[in-house]
């Protein structure tokens, strides 16, 4: 992998105008007035010089279109310059329909189950999910192949829970613009911070019965 790049160098590229990195890929959202206009923005999309090498996931629902850039290869999962040219070009097509991106739209889920050992639980999620190793991490990292379902990685935990069990918990990754007003709202929501230790790169809320989530953002991250 020779073009990879960091997701602080997709957003500052000038190609990037309302695409948010988010997780491990950046995406951009443009709400549509019909499902006629979504289905113009796709075949404009289909119609870029190159897109067939490198495919962007995009999900069509009612309200909207979201577009997905993320370069995967066995030594890369993340951004690379083949993202920043596709980007440039989807938010062409966009604005060509008179569309303009909205950035509070977007978000990314990561499931994160914690175990003494890792290794002896992933199978297990595997084999239950039909996911597959990432590429790059196989050993702590799995995906859904179909590019559908939210990614899963494996923590091993510093202090089991009592019998010596793991845990589980999520992380959403919001735009850095949004992650604090988040964060608040999950507090204002009955909500407690756990730690913030990391914070603003991101934050370990839990709810009333104690099951936790780690709102994150590109903020601090390379």
């Amino acid at each position: 992998m020779n073009d990879g790049i960091t997701g602080r160098s997709f957003e500052a590229s000038e190609s990037a105008r309302g695409w948010r990195v988010v997780g491990d890929g950046a995406s951009v959202f443009y709400a549509t007035p019909s499902l006629a206009v979504s289905v113009e923005l796709v075949r404009a999309i289909g119609e870029i010089h190159g897109v067939e090498a490198h495919l962007p996931d995009i999900d069509v629902r009612p309200g909207g279109v979201t577009v997905r850039l993320v370069t995967v290869a066995e030594d890369w999962y993340g951004m690379s310059q083949r993202d920043v040219e596709i980007a440039r070009q989807v938010s062409a097509a966009a604005e060509g329909l008179g569309l303009v991106a909205d950035p509070s739209a977007l978000q990314s889920v990561l499931v994160i189950p914690g175990a003494p050992n890792p290794a002896q639980v992933m199978p297990f999620w595997q084999a239950a999910l039909g996911y597959v190793p990432r590429p790059d991490s196989p050993d702590e990292d799995l995906v859904d192949p179909r590019g559908r379902g939210p990614a899963l990685w494996f923590e091993a935990m510093e202090e089991p829970r009592p019998g010596g069990t793991g845990a589980v918990h999520v992380a959403v990754w919001v735009p850095a613009e949004q992650a604090e007003a988040r964060v608040a709202a999950a507090l204002a929501a009955g909500g407690r911070i756990v730690r913030d230790t990391f914070a603003p790169s991101w934050w370990t809320l839990a709810d009333a019965a104690g099951n936790e989530v780690d709102v994150s953002s590109l903020t601090g991250r390379e």
